[in-house]
């Protein structure tokens, strides 16, 4: 089956179980992980042991967006007092969201992310959202720098800094 983008082998256990809660009949579907198992149900006991684990992967392709706009844009830590001003700060940062990703869709990993400062981290690790905020906002710097090196060239003690405010910036 294809979870997260990939194929993978999974070793399971499937079955109907009836569980009140949910509405009667369910499925229950038992994962073998490397520290045990796992299990997952779903409402509908039609559904397959790779609909339900696709589920679950979807779902938590939802739980990693949702905690990139609350903890990368800042999501819920507005200060507005009304409700409309409310929504419309949450989908400002649903859109800022968004367009970083249209941004760093065809850009490959390597431009997207810089370990330099942690070398500790795993160089080949996927960049994550923030990894593409800090390569937008190293981008746009450069671009900026760049524009005021064309009216008048830059000196090396200049462009220096400016690599080093960009580190500390982004």
């Amino acid at each position: 089956m294809a979870l997260y983008g990939e194929a993978v082998t999974k070793t399971y256990k499937t079955f109907l179980a009836t569980y009140r809660p949910a509405g009667g009949l369910i499925r229950v579907v038992l994962v073998r992980e490397d520290d045990g198992w796992v299990a997952f149900f779903c409402t509908d006991p039609e559904a397959t042991a790779a609909q339900v684990l696709g589920a679950v992967a979807d779902r938590a392709a939802v739980e990693q967006d949702y905690h990139d706009v609350k903890e990368v844009h800042g999501a819920g830590q507005q200060q507005v007092r009304h409700y409309w001003a409310n929504v419309a700060a949450f989908h400002l940062n649903l859109w800022a969201h968004t367009l970083v990703e249209l941004w760093a869709w065809r850009r490959s990993p390597g431009r997207l992310r810089d370990r330099s400062d942690s070398p500790w981290d795993d160089p080949g690790r996927r960049p994550s959202h923030a990894d593409r905020c800090k390569a937008l906002k190293r981008e746009g710097l450069r671009e900026g720098i760049r524009g005021a090196g064309r009216r008048r060239p830059l000196t090396r003690k200049i462009r220096t800094l400016f690599r080093g405010l960009l580190k500390l910036i982004a």
